[in-house]
């Protein structure tokens, strides 16, 4: 393998944008042990659940770079630069990683499917449905003649696809069953998520603008945007609490209280942040803080399910 290759192959990481994938997976975590609390869990489903949201998160990644790159919205951006706003990969060479990403999503998909719901075909229809059509809104973010992250539709998006489908999809093919705090779990997960699309486009409202690209904050606002940003936060906050309320006070209470504590603070570090570059290192840390609380959570769970 040359030179050439190597650098590459750092440049398809770089593209993969590593850094969004356990944020990716926080739903699916605390979907699948929420099923594990209700005596419903299987090692491969959740392994297989892992490595397909991860594949949806890289053509997503792909995706967002390729139509942002024709449209050129990323030369002047606040975070990192692309791989195709910088020169690292070429369109043609992006369109192609897309359409592989495409089949292996779809792969990975049907495995998984197939897996949980063996011969139950109308199952199967529905889930193959949901990986198409989740797969088509990840490529259309950006892409196409009305990318409707341009248009102020990301937050649905988001909400939707990382929130209410992550962990109602990853409980259901566990579980088989339908379980309204799971929609619970879904909008906490949902709305922290909507929280680091928010931000990013805060960060970027300047050249967002000038791009004519619709987000919310071009939309409202610096000063408003932040505000929704605080709703985003403490709503998740008060339905954590909701959930809570739905078990026995104990001392695994504790996991629940670590799992906020970062949260919480991140309030107190966007309250003192006075321009979109200041917004910047506060991406990563409330991905970070979204992905340990879907670990400490699914402690709290894990220890509710051996001990009571």
């Amino acid at each position: 393998m040359n030179f050439h290759s190597i650098k590459k192959i750092k440049y398809w990481i770089q593209a993969s944008r590593i850094e969004t994938l356990p944020l990716s997976i926080s739903g699916i975590i605390i979907g699948s042990f929420f099923a594990y609390y209700n005596y419903s869990f299987d090692n491969i489903i959740f392994i297989l659940s892992i490595i397909t949201a991860i594949s949806f998160q890289i053509l997503s990644n792909f995706a967002n770079d390729y139509g942002d790159g024709i449209l050129g919205t990323d030369k002047n951006r606040i975070g990192p630069k692309r791989v195709i706003a910088s020169g690292k990969l070429t369109l043609e060479e992006l369109k192609k990683g897309i359409i592989v990403n495409v089949f292996i999503s779809i792969t990975f998909s049907y495995s998984l499917i197939k897996y949980s719901f063996k011969n139950d075909y109308l199952f199967i229809v529905i889930f193959l449905f949901l990986s198409i059509f989740s797969i088509l809104a990840a490529i259309k973010y950006t892409m196409g003649k009305t990318p409707y992250g341009y248009y102020g539709f990301g937050d649905i998006f988001v909400f939707v696809f990382f929130g209410l489908l992550s962990v109602f999809g990853s409980y259901f093919l566990q579980t088989k069953s339908v379980d309204y705090e799971v929609f619970i779990l879904g909008s906490i997960i949902g709305f922290l998520c909507v929280g680091v699309l928010n931000l990013n486009n805060i960060r970027d409202i300047e050249n967002d603008s000038k791009m004519n690209k619709k987000t919310i904050p071009t939309r409202i606002g610096f000063k408003n945007a932040k505000f929704y940003h605080y709703c985003l936060i403490i709503l998740s906050i008060l339905l954590i609490f909701t959930f809570a309320t739905e078990f026995k006070i104990s001392n695994n209470f504790i996991f629940i209280i670590v799992g906020i504590i970062p949260i919480s603070f991140h309030l107190f570090k966007v309250n003192q942040a006075k321009s979109p570059i200041e917004f910047k290192p506060l991406l990563k840390q409330l991905a970070v803080s979204i992905f340990f609380f879907s670990i400490f959570m699914s402690i709290f769970l894990i220890y509710e399910s051996i001990f009571f």
